[in-house]
């Protein structure tokens, strides 16, 4: 429970069926991340479809007085695969619990839970209400709710690679790099995303 902001799962809003879904798009209409639009695509386009699907669960974060809309988390389960090269041999032993080794290379193959999306909403200086610490406080709380119900232990994220941004996940959040992702598309260049996790 968070006194400063609430936290919906998008999923209360499409329960109500079309009347719900109509006062969420106004509440996304809202939202605004001109320095990331895929962010902003993803809550505007797809978040509906892939919780409706049950591919992710987006949560909105919203101020408890006036309701605006400060940002929002996506959260997922997916497969990767992790060389314990880089870790200690503590972190190891963590993510042992909850994988399988393959015996030839000695990558750790397991089920993780993902922080798909994280954005804050800069429309009418919303984002000065939140900070990004607390937006992925809030999500990893978030996964630790869902880990006291079902277990795991790894979470992991995608980020670009920029060095303010991966500062903040590894010096100030404490992830770890693990691996990096080739992003491939059709209307731009294709771009490294640098992939880290943490042990919860």
């Amino acid at each position: 429970m968070n006194d400063d902001f609430l936290i919906l799962n998008i999923r209360e809003y499409l329960r109500q069926g079309e009347s719900g879904e109509n006062l969420l798009r106004q509440v996304f209409s809202t939202f605004s991340c001109e320095k990331n639009t895929d962010v902003e695509r993803f809550l505007l386009n797809q978040s509906i479809d892939f919780t409706k699907k049950s591919q992710s669960v987006t949560y909105i974060v919203l101020t408890p007085e006036e309701g605006q809309i400060v940002g929002y988390f996506t959260i997922t389960i997916k497969p990767i695969s992790v060389s314990g090269e880089n870790f200690s041999n503590t972190v190891k032993r963590k993510i042992a619990r909850v994988s399988e080794q393959d015996a030839e290379n000695g990558n750790y193959s397991l089920a993780a839970y993902l922080i798909a999306q994280l954005g804050k909403n800069f429309c009418n200086g919303a984002n000065e209400k939140i900070t990004g610490e607390q937006l992925l406080g809030l999500a990893i709380e978030k996964i630790k709710e869902l880990q006291y119900m079902a277990g795991g232990m790894v979470v992991f994220l995608e980020a670009e690679n920029d060095e303010k941004l991966l500062r903040f996940y590894e010096v100030e959040n404490g992830f770890k790099r693990f691996d990096t992702k080739e992003i491939k598309s059709s209307t731009e260049d294709s771009h490294t995303l640098v992939q880290l996790l943490k042990v919860l």
